[in-house]
């Protein structure tokens, strides 16, 4: 069924069960993914998958939430009549409405429309790109995690007051991560994330390149001194941190408390003046960005830090409600609507006079580490208390020379990493969470292996 075919039962069905007040957001998705393990099918996937996520209001204006995959007549009739009756138990002491920008119009980027290229061609596509990584260098044994997976998906949402908006797109993502081991030495892995709207745009050969020469950058390491270093944070580092304590500009976490900032941090000095830091989920170079939230309002580019300040918080409607301004596009869909940013863009500001622009990580020749990949982020970052300690992938350079860190762990404060930057380079890269130059902070403790 198309969005207008689902919204006319929806409303067909609501005024026979005499419920006034109602929205819904649905998703559609056919998606086929698969794995090899040097050369053999490991895993092969395809799934087509519907969701119908419904809330309902009640005479109280309480609001109740569902989930069906039922789209039948009597599917969408039954979960009307469970949203109505855990309406009851809604939360009283936050109301949840419409969004008020719900109908306002969306900006799309129009994307050719991709076909699905099958489970047998990402298989041999997958194969051949697994058997030329562990060719491309003698101590690469094997590609222990790899996938290559494309998306075709519909996500639609409307209301009881006349709210309707879809949109489609396509999603395909190639990761190769290697194992390479040499006698006597610890086997060493690293690997590359490449998306598209279609497998087609992928590039292929730049993702084996990438995946064999990192890995094989590790095989000659050493330990590293406990200590205090200047470290450079890659551009995936240092989105990885940012997305990491994005509670720091998320309402919904300032009202439940769990938030380093407070309802009054709009303005605070949280870094230095030369960093701004803006949520662009319309990003042209974001593949997968949306042009709505759960609750159906539009995504737009917010500015979170602008000169090192907090310029704004990301909302919903209830949030938004609370601080006495307007959704900005961030919301999940629910009964307690969570908040999240989409895609982060980390850019040097004008105001860069006290920056130590000689400090770029291609011409460097002091010591300082690099921290390519920080791991383990579920289990080593408290965003409410601020501090993080976090196992790295990175190299120690010395006099231009770079030795690969055997095992080690940054640890700190955010607040204290954010005013300790002492250089922003001027080049942003492109990764798979946003855009960010390298960037470098004066002394982040390293706990290493000696």
């Amino acid at each position: 069924m198309n969005a207008t075919e689902i919204t006319s039962q929806i409303s067909n069905a609501a005024n026979i069960l005499n419920i006034e007040k109602w929205d819904y957001g649905a998703s559609f998705s056919n998606d086929y993914s698969v794995q090899v393990d040097k050369g053999l099918a490991k895993q092969l996937k395809a799934s087509q998958k519907q969701v119908l996520t419904l809330r309902v209001w009640n005479k109280e204006n309480l609001v109740g939430i569902t989930t069906t995959s039922d789209l039948s007549e009597t599917g969408i009739r039954k979960a009307l009549e469970q949203a109505y009756i855990a309406s009851e138990y809604g939360n009283k002491n936050e109301k949840t409405d419409f969004s008020p920008l719900a109908k306002k119009p969306i900006r799309f980027k129009e994307i050719e429309k991709k076909s699905p290229l099958g489970i047998k061609k990402l298989l041999k596509i997958l194969r051949s790109a697994e058997s030329k990584l562990i060719d491309s260098h003698e101590s690469i044994q094997s590609v222990p995690y790899n996938g290559l997976s494309e998306s075709f998906y519909e996500r639609i949402y409307a209301n009881s007051e006349g709210a309707l908006r879809n949109y489609c797109k396509s999603q395909a993502v190639l990761y190769l991560y290697a194992r390479a081991e040499e006698k006597n030495k610890k086997p060493r892995s690293s690997g590359s994330v490449k998306l598209g709207y279609g497998v087609e745009e992928i590039d292929i050969e730049s993702c084996i390149i990438e995946a064999s020469s990192k890995t094989i950058a590790h095989l000659d390491y050493a330990p590293i001194k406990t200590g205090k270093y200047l470290v450079c944070l890659s551009p995936e580092a240092f989105l990885t941190m940012i997305n990491a304590f994005s509670s720091i500009f998320n309402a919904r976490s300032i009202i439940d408390g769990v938030s380093l900032s407070s309802k009054n941090s709009i303005g605070e000095m949280i870094s230095i003046p030369a960093l701004n830091i803006y949520d662009d989920g319309l990003n042209y170079k974001n593949i997968s960005s949306a042009p709505f939230d759960g609750e159906g309002t539009p995504t737009k580019k917010i500015s979170l830090i602008n000169k090192g300040k907090i310029e704004n918080f990301l909302h919903s409607e209830s949030t938004a409600k609370i601080f006495n301004t307007i959704p900005t596009g961030h919301a999940g869909l629910g009964s307690k609507v969570s908040v999240s940013p989409d895609w982060i863009v980390v850019e040097r500001s004008n105001d860069c006079k006290d920056l130590k622009t000689s400090l770029e990580h291609m011409s460097y020749k002091g010591e300082f580490v690099f921290i390519e990949e920080l791991n383990a982020v579920h289990a080593g970052v408290r965003a409410s208390q601020g501090s993080f300690s976090l196992p790295f992938e990175g190299w120690i350079y010395k006099n231009g020379e770079k030795c690969s860190i055997e095992s080690a762990t940054v640890a700190g404060d955010i607040k204290y990493l954010l005013k300790n930057i002492i250089n922003i380079e001027q080049k942003g890269e492109l990764t798979t969470n946003g855009i960010s130059p390298h960037v470098w902070i004066n002394e982040l403790s390293i706990t290493g292996d000696e």
